[in-house]
């Protein structure tokens, strides 16, 4: 876990390639068999025109990275709010990446607000947001 401690410091990035078989495991998972995720042909006539991997798989990559920083203060208290901005394909290298934008006292104890995205290969940001936790919850 990193220990985050003022305005201005980075979240460890995380860089993840998207493969099919990583989408085809994330249907089954989800029960999200949507044909625009699993079906190139069908992918091919729509308006992407190949394959699209789940926004919610690409999202899980975010909550990795705060995993790595805030540890089980995350899993325990963590909130996301972002908004999906561009298609992730297969063979796609995401980066995961984020900063701390406040840090505040409260009676709770310190609350933590970052600003957070993932972006591709080409530096399109595909997701960006904020998440915020109370980091010493533990």
């Amino acid at each position: 876990m990193t220990i985050i401690k003022e305005i201005g410091d980075k979240l460890p990035e995380l860089h993840k390639q998207v493969t099919q078989e990583q989408i085809e495991r994330y249907a089954h998972a989800s029960g999200d068999f949507n044909p625009i995720h699993l079906d190139p042909e069908f992918a091919k006539l729509s308006s992407f025109g190949r394959i699209v991997a789940h926004g919610m798989l690409i999202l899980s990559f975010l909550s990795e990275m705060l995993t790595t920083s805030f540890g089980q203060s995350w899993l325990e208290n963590g909130r996301l709010k972002v908004r999906f901005r561009s298609p992730v394909h297969p063979d796609d290298v995401v980066t995961a990446f984020g900063s701390v934008t406040k840090v505040t006292d409260t009676d709770k104890g310190h609350h933590v607000a970052c600003v957070i995205g993932c972006r591709n290969q080409n530096g399109e940001v595909v997701i960006s947001g904020e998440a915020s936790l109370y980091p010493n919850s533990e």
